[in-house]
């Protein structure tokens, strides 16, 4: 155990070759980081057994679960249905990672958005939070994201935010959440964190993308859910605040927006 303040890494992912052989450690490590939960994210529904496995394993973790935007058009195509069914699992908390990446992938335009709608549709019937990748296609996914809610609320993070003024104001306007990665805590990215720093308070998580984008003084390394704390300690001077009442204002973001992960806690 720690004595560190308590936070969440809400985006990773465990199931990677790169932590096969050490979760036992990588979780023991972020732990005593003070990152307690982890939400572990599956982007291909036939990975879909493994990662659930390893929520199962570890008593930190917990998973979700959808088809990557940038992997849309050479997986089967995934219902609404199939989803559904996934969230009766007790440690299944949100419905994606979903969502547009036209920077690699902008010739599956289409299917893209077909995807997101039915991820969305997911997330409304099942009231788990939609799990949303942007990558340059802010209009798109500003239009998509307020014509769904129109048709019926649901809860969405942007995980990883990294994009323009515009689209966080849409999505804060949605009622939505915004997510610090690494990115965020990296030299030249003063302009992502003005961002941040004109968001509320509560609508921020924290997380690491890991084994990706990790934030000094890792950067070039491979990501963990141990490096949260220091995202989250650059989160804290964003918003001119000390890390514990940062750590406590995401962690209470989270529970909110990730109401399930909250309750599984509480009763267990």
């Amino acid at each position: 155990m720690t004595d560190r303040p308590q936070i969440t890494d809400s985006h990773c992912h465990l199931d990677v070759p790169d932590f096969r052989d050490e979760l036992d450690s990588v979780v023991a490590r972020a732990g005593a980081a003070g990152v307690t939960r982890m939400v572990t994210i599956c982007t291909k529904l036939a990975n879909e057994p493994a990662v659930r496995a390893i929520a199962e394993a570890h008593d930190p973790v917990f998973y979700a679960a959808g088809t990557h935007p940038m992997s849309v058009a050479a997986e089967p195509a995934v219902s609404a249905d199939d989803l559904i069914a996934l969230a009766q699992h007790p440690k299944f908390v949100g419905i994606g990672e979903t969502g547009l990446d036209y920077h690699y992938t902008a010739e599956s335009a289409t299917a893209q958005q077909a995807a997101l709608r039915v991820h969305i549709d997911a997330a409304r019937e099942t009231g788990l939070p939609l799990i949303i990748h942007a990558r340059d296609a802010d209009d798109d996914m500003a239009r998509i994201l307020a014509e769904e809610h129109a048709n019926g609320a649901f809860d969405c993070v942007m995980h990883c935010f990294s994009s323009s003024p515009e689209l966080a104001r849409k999505a804060l306007d949605l009622g939505f959440y915004l997510s610090m990665s690494g990115i965020a805590a990296f030299p030249k990215s003063q302009a992502l964190r003005d961002i941040f720093a004109a968001a509320p308070l509560d609508r921020i998580l924290v997380e690491t993308d890991a084994p990706y984008l990790a934030p000094p003084p890792f950067r070039g390394k491979r990501n963990e859910p141990a490096y949260t704390a220091h995202t989250a300690a650059r989160g804290a001077e964003v918003f001119g605040i000390d890390y514990p009442e940062f750590a406590a204002a995401t962690q209470a973001n989270f529970d909110r927006l990730f109401s399930k992960a909250a309750a599984y806690g509480a009763g267990n």
